[in-house]
């Protein structure tokens, strides 16, 4: 019953605090930690000790495969040296330089103890960095290597824990025992990774269940972790294989439905997770601070020692960075901006080095018995609380202040208006296909649903302040809706219908009403930018350069007002300078000039905008 009550303590503390940071726009998970720091000191609040069982086995797993499954595999694969470099290279070196530091300070410590503390403090956590990452807005190729980083460091450091953790017990600390370990940890993981991505593939390809299909996937990251722990090898490596790999298959191995309810499962998962894991880390500290106060070195240097312990965390992440980007990585352009990333995108990937919860269980891993055991702890907690509020409270200001660009909606809105014009060009030519009688002019009802789609998706690029159809359309469907559920409601309370009925109905409108809700926020999100929309790309004819053309009826579409009717948004020939409206406006005056003059680019006539459209490849630029 104790257990019970404290799990329900901390979720309710955690979902509260986290709306409250919510409405007053604050990081949730440093407020949290702040919250768990002073919970600690409350008499009322009981003690929580970090078992490093419940994290690494309990914890660790799924966050793992939830981060995994939402990281691209294309992308990790085009960062794969700088994320290798990171996530191998910079724990090791972190590691000696750590364990050298520590073993100055502190004579009397072993080097075993010494590497192990190293190992502990080495590797950045894979919540704190991404979750405050996306919450500023750091460029996407900067997430993507923190993510990378984050989903494989853990492993690196675990074995050079593991293997100080042997020498502390009386193994062997030969070098090449440590690369073989490393060696068969690494391989190991990987390859029973690709055994469960097989093996659950094949089982998503026969079950269409999306519960069978959800307890699979919550079943995954745990009976990877254990069977990879079992052969000795990386548990870590197993479950980030695998979620790698699934996530990267899902749209074919699973259903749609299957797809939605893992989605937010996981969303759920980590969301509660990683909250709990930031309080949890607040909540170790007076027990930590006080059982190293005993310890025999003294106040004054278990501090400096902590501090010193600190800042070479941050230093040697920062020179290594620097020396890895300029000597051997040498990054190509940007897959968004085609420009190669500038020193700045370095500073706040070294910058962004925040330590989190492995860090702290993986501490309580040192057996009880080693020499300043507790001191060891403290700087781990030290490290940990450190790097979370100096690093996480400065990173936003370092990133405005070296100006650094965030993902911009309006050309993501731009991007994904014109993937989504490829996808519908695909289906209608599938549509072209089908050699059929169609009595019922099906085909017809799809091509004006397909349009309609695509024109929702233009609308959402353009500036304009007045209101579009797309928008008339999901107000006046939710007003629909609404009126809809009432009166299914109003039929439940006669017992009349059967109740699955009843659920079916309600689920349908609930599907409906929730792509309206998508919809809505992504306009928002996109106008609330207001920010010039470019676009790299195209074809030959966008990429041709033609003299300036002024606009012959600049504001507005001539055959629109001639016609006493409104348009959405506003196109202009590059060849002639004409002026006409798009196709979500209702005479889609724009591509009627392509039909009779067959001059192929026309630009957006909207303020703040430059993209192109060519209508003999379909291609935006």
């Amino acid at each position: 019953m104790h257990l019970v009550v404290t799990l329900v303590a901390v979720v309710a503390t955690v979902l509260a605090t986290t709306a409250i940071c919510s409405r007053l726009d604050l990081s949730s998970p440093l407020v949290l930690i702040v919250v768990g720091i002073v919970g600690s000191y409350l008499p009322f609040v009981p003690d929580l000790h970090l078992h490093p069982e419940v994290v690494l086995f309990g914890m660790l797993p799924p966050l793992l495969y939830a981060a995994s499954l939402q990281t691209s595999l294309v992308d990790f694969n085009n960062n794969r040296r700088p994320i290798l470099l990171l996530s191998v290279g910079l724990v090791a070196f972190t590691t000696v330089g750590i364990a050298a530091l520590v073993h100055a300070l502190i004579p009397s410590l072993g080097w075993a103890p010494a590497f192990a503390i190293g190992a502990v403090v080495s590797p950045p956590d894979a919540i704190a960095a991404t979750a405050i990452g996306r919450r500023i807005g750091l460029p996407r190729r900067i997430v993507t290597i923190l993510e990378g980083e984050s989903l494989f460091n853990d492993a690196t450091a675990l074995v050079a824990l593991n293997t100080a953790v042997g020498v502390i017990l009386g193994g062997s600390a030969a070098w090449y025992l440590i690369a073989r370990d490393f060696g068969l940890a690494a391989g190991g993981g990987a390859l029973i990774g690709l055994a469960f991505f097989f093996v659950i593939g094949l089982l998503r390809r026969q079950v269409t269940d999306p519960l069978l299909d959800s307890g699979m996937s919550l079943l995954t990251p745990f009976a990877a972790y254990v069977a990879a722990e079992e052969v000795h090898a990386s548990g870590v490596i197993a479950v980030v294989v695998s979620g790698l790999l699934l996530g990267h298959k899902a749209p074919i191995l699973q259903t749609a439905q299957s797809r939605i309810a893992e989605r937010m499962n996981w969303r759920t998962i980590a969301f509660l997770l990683e909250s709990a894991v930031f309080l949890l880390i607040g909540l170790q500290a007076r027990s930590i601070i006080v059982d190293a106060g005993d310890d025999p070195l003294g106040g004054g240097r278990i501090a400096l020692v902590c501090g010193l312990t600190l800042l070479a965390v941050i230093v040697l992440r920062l020179a290594w960075v620097f020396v890895a980007r300029f000597l051997i990585v040498r990054p190509g352009p940007d897959p968004d901006s085609h420009q190669r990333p500038p020193w700045t995108y370095t500073f706040l990937l070294g910058w962004a080095g925040m330590r989190g919860v492995v860090t702290l269980a993986a501490a309580f891993v040192i057996p009880a018995d080693t020499e300043h055991r507790e001191v060891l702890l403290l700087i781990a907690f030290t490290v940990v609380a450190g790097t979370l509020f100096l690093q996480g409270t400065t990173l936003p200001w370092f990133a405005r202040r070296l100006r650094v660009p965030s993902p911009d909606p309006t050309a993501d809105a731009l991007a994904r208006a014109n993937l989504l014009h490829q996808a519908s060009a695909a289906g209608l030519a599938e549509l072209d296909q089908i050699d059929e009688e169609d009595p019922h002019e099906v085909s017809h009802t799809l091509r004006e649903r397909i349009r309609s789609r695509d024109y929702a998706a233009w609308e959402r690029v353009g500036a304009s302040a007045a209101e579009t159809p797309s928008e008339i359309y999901s107000r006046r469907r939710h007003l629909m809706i609404e009126a809809e559920r009432r009166r299914v409601l109003e039929i439940r309370s006669t017992g009349t219908v059967a109740h699955e009925v009843v659920e079916q109905v309600l689920a349908m409108l609930d599907v409906e009403e929730s792509m309206l809700e998508y919809s809505d926020a992504e306009r928002n999100r996109v106008r609330s930018a207001q920010q010039p929309i470019s676009f790299e790309g195209g074809c030959e004819d966008l990429r041709l350069v033609r003299p300036p053309v002024e606009p012959d009826t600049p504001g507005e579409c001539r055959a629109c007002v001639e016609e006493g009717i409104a348009w959405v948004h506003l196109r202009m020939c590059l060849t002639c300078g004409h002026v006409a409206c798009c196709d979500s406006s209702p005479r889609r005056h724009a591509t009627a000039h392509f039909h009779e003059t067959l001059h192929p680019v026309m630009r957006s006539a909207e303020v703040g905008e430059s993209w192109r459209w060519c209508f003999v490849h379909e291609l935006t630029g």
